[in-house]
């Protein structure tokens, strides 16, 4: 993740967003991107409305304009491989589908269209969204040609910084821009980096800029070097390049950076949840949704699985454990009692393969995950979510948060009842604190990289990986 400001001349600091089609990312750019997806689905619709000759146009607009604002605006694929653009059109797609079809059969709206014409959407749409991509991804370079790229760039310091940003240069060739070097004061012995690589000095970047035409250049200098930063904003005042700033802040794990403003006071988010403004309606509504979807479905086996509990084991059927949640604070989580014993105090060990303390049903609850099944509950109350960061008995907390850097930071969402490390083999016991960190690390990626298609995909993951894997007991 690369985040840039803008340095404008005569040491005026502005932060602002590269303009028009500059480069993939651009302002106008992101904007037509944003509507590949709503438009496919919209021009799918009304296809099959002309196709099938349905003139009830009024209802057509009224399902247009819930698909276009359930998926304006789109998600940016176009640095995305094929098969990522058709995981990710899928699982949106999934996702809308789902939302829609709940709400037709709630309202009974699903009545008002031929039955022909839901059937084709369901795969015209997609299949419109990903060829539209795919012509979009096609054009691009044309495009970028047709206004003058590639952009020559230089990067005003050869260190860690420097080269995390030629690294995404380089990586995302549509971005549009051409690396012409480094310049550094060091000597080449001290740099990682080739001789050809390294233009010369600070002192040189001025001319170098002006006798090759150079059109951006990036300052990757700590901010402790500002007064050197200011000279060398002074020299660069005879060239026509645009400069940019790179702040100095990969220093520390990124969460959900981006740029904020309090008042006209622009500030820098590092460490921030993904789930604020629009995003946690999102989140919020699709959890609602889906839980009562999901209770009114699997009602008869919550049924069946109380029954059970209460007749092979004395005890109550539900077991309430604290746990933390959003923000780090005690939440109380229900799950069917699987044990002989409700522990809930400072030292809980962690269930093992063949626990004398499970009861003669809890193995198999376990197993299959039924034990979490009044979670969904918790969800409705608003405590956790469907996908997210699992919650850990607060004893362990207690113990983790000490040995793994970055541990709280999972309490920046709420818990799930499954998550990016359940679904990628980190579910169950984990003995080791190898094993315990890279369940962090997945749930720190999941915080990075959020959207409903992810969650959804988890969901899916968690759906078809449940009653095979055996790393849970």
């Amino acid at each position: 993740m690369s985040i840039l400001s803008s340095t404008r001349r005569g040491g005026v600091a502005a932060n602002r967003p590269f303009l028009g089609m500059e480069r993939v990312g651009g302002t106008l750019f992101r904007f037509f991107e944003s509507l590949v997806d709503p438009v496919s689905l919209l021009v799918s619709l009304f296809l099959l409305m002309y196709w099938f000759r349905d003139d009830n146009y009024a209802h057509y607009v009224v399902l247009g304009v819930l698909a276009f604002s359930l998926t304006f605006p789109g998600k940016s694929l176009v640095q995305e491989s094929i098969r990522g653009n058709i995981r990710e059109v899928v699982l949106g797609w999934f996702g809308v589908a789902a939302l829609l079809g709940c709400f037709g059969l709630a309202t009974g709206l699903y009545k008002l269209f031929p039955e022909e014409v839901l059937i084709n959407w369901l795969w015209m749409a997609p299949t419109l969204q990903l060829a539209s991509h795919l012509v979009f991804r096609l054009t691009i370079p044309l495009v970028l040609t047709a206004s003058g790229f590639p952009k020559r760039a230089v990067i005003v310091g050869c260190n860690e910084l420097g080269k995390h940003l030629a690294a995404e240069i380089e990586g995302h060739p549509m971005q549009g821009i051409k690396l012409d070097g480094y310049f550094d004061d060091r000597v080449i012995e001290r740099l990682d980096v080739g001789t050809s690589r390294l233009n010369g000095r600070f002192s040189d970047v001025a001319d170098f800029v002006k006798a090759n035409r150079i059109d951006i250049i990036y300052l990757a200098l700590p901010m402790a070097t500002q007064p050197r930063i200011v000279g060398l904003l002074d020299s660069l005042n005879d060239t026509t390049a645009s400069v940019y700033f790179v702040p100095d802040i990969f220093v520390t794990d990124l969460i959900q950076a981006r740029m904020d403003a309090v008042g006209r006071v622009p500030v820098l988010a590092v460490c921030d949840t993904p789930f604020s403004g629009f995003n946690g309606m999102i989140k919020r509504s699709s959890d609602v949704v889906l839980s009562l979807l999901i209770l009114l479905l699997i009602s008869p086996i919550l049924l069946g699985v109380a029954i059970l509990v209460k007749a092979t084991s004395p005890g109550p059927v539900i077991f309430k454990q604290r746990r933390y949640g959003l923000d780090g604070k005690e939440i109380i989580v229900y799950k069917f009692r699987s044990m002989t014993v409700c522990e809930d105090g400072p030292n809980v060990p962690q269930a093992r393969q063949g626990d004398s303390r499970l009861t003669r049903i809890g193995g198999v609850l376990r197993r299959t995950s039924l034990d979490e099944l009044p979670q969904f509950v918790n969800v409705l109350q608003g405590r956790m979510s469907i996908a997210g960061p699992r919650p850990h008995a607060v004893a362990h907390n207690e113990v983790y948060r000490k040995l793994i850097k970055g541990y709280m930071v999972r309490h920046k969402v709420k818990p799930g009842i499954t998550g990016w490390a359940q679904v990628n083999g980190y579910r169950g016991e984990t003995e080791t604190l190898d094993k315990m960190q890279a369940r962090i690390d997945y749930d720190l990626e999941y915080l990075r990289n959020w959207s409903l298609k992810l969650d959804l995909y988890i969901i899916v993951r968690t759906v078809l990986l449940v009653f095979k894997d055996a790393s849970a007991y």
